[in-house]
């Protein structure tokens, strides 16, 4: 079927469009190539995610990208979600079945920063996707949300009926505006759409800003990696595989089932403290890190944890990698990179 995937050319849809790919899939990937990090990277996500590695060393702009990677199955737009006459260009053209909305500007304290931006980008872009899925009478949804909703909650392992009215970032607030903005559209327009909050999604391709590719960067380089706090909070780690697994599975059952609002937590529901995530990476690195400690941060919560227990029965979802093998698998892509 014809797959509309937004932000493709990042991290995470990257991995998505290079799994449907590799299911028969046809897709539509819009990605604005935001300078959030380096254009370049996304580039190169793009071609390993289409089997075009051989170009990654000569590709150097996003025209020549495109040149080289659109085909029967898979067509690369250069565009931004809150452009609406150029997204209505694409549907009228493409007539997709199913959205996956991936993009976005990502990250808590970058949004602390930038408040209105995130609000333009993540709000009203998703807005223009349903406005467009409601003319063009596309009737299946999946969105990205962020575990960032739920807050300091206090309570554990977090639960989709926990209330999450108590955001502490523009950026958690966003990702929770676009739940409730698409269960609008589900009631008014009859749109089934699943909303995954994604925990702390990790391995091949991973943002260079995230802590992971961060302090593995830091320490081989021998150079000092911050520790925000005393290393006691936890984050619920998701490798990438399992990530996608859980979008793939969700996908499955929106295309069978009618009257699908849901929220799914995505997660491995098993949360690692900040002191045993750096503890994993000097054993995998064989090397110690030379940490900077500096205390909390604004914005950033104290612990991450999934209880998964809906998506398991709903879906099926069942995440395999542990964080050890998942670390692994990112330190051996780093090292050929």
């Amino acid at each position: 079927m014809k797959i509309l995937v937004t932000g493709g050319a990042g991290f995470i849809g990257s991995h998505l469009c290079e799994n449907l790919l590799s299911l028969g899939h046809h897709i539509i990937n819009i990605d604005n190539f935001h300078d959030f990090y380096g254009k370049n990277i996304k580039i190169k996500n793009v071609l390993e995610s289409t089997n075009n590695k051989k170009y990654i060393s000569t590709v150097k702009d996003i025209e020549s990208l495109i040149k080289i990677v659109n085909c029967d199955t898979y067509k690369l737009y250069f565009n931004d979600i809150r452009n609406l006459e150029d997204l209505d260009n694409i549907f009228v053209k493409e007539k997709p079945q199913l959205v996956i909305h991936l993009a976005g500007l990502a990250g808590v304290r970058p949004s602390i920063m930038k408040p209105l931006l995130y609000e333009d980008v993540n709000v009203r872009g998703t807005m223009n996707l349903l406005e467009l899925c409601k003319k063009y009478s596309v009737n299946k949804f999946i969105q990205a949300s962020s575990s960032s909703i739920y807050g300091n909650n206090t309570k554990v392992p977090f639960k989709e009926t926990d209330i999450v009215d108590f955001a502490i970032s523009p950026y958690a607030f966003t990702k929770k505006s676009a739940e409730v903005i698409g269960h609008v559209y589900h009631k008014l327009y009859n749109i089934d759409m699943f909303q995954l909050r994604f925990f702390t999604v990790y391995g091949q391709r991973q943002r260079p800003d995230l802590a992971i590719h961060k302090f593995v960067k830091l320490i081989l380089e021998n150079k000092e990696i911050q520790m925000f706090g005393d290393g006691s909070t936890y984050r619920d780690y998701t490798y990438i595989q399992d990530i996608i697994q859980g979008i793939l599975k969700s996908m499955d059952y929106l295309l069978v089932t009618n009257n699908v609002y849901e929220i799914l937590n995505l997660g491995s529901s098993n949360p690692i403290s900040l002191k045993e995530m750096i503890e994993t990476i000097e054993k995998v690195l064989n090397k110690k890190a030379k940490i900077k400690h500096l205390p909390m941060q604004p914005g950033d919560v104290d612990k991450t944890y999934a209880d998964i227990s809906k998506a398991k029965e709903l879906i099926s979802y069942q995440p395999k990698t542990s964080f050890v093998s998942g670390i692994e698998n990112f330190f051996n892509w780093y090292k050929e990179d």
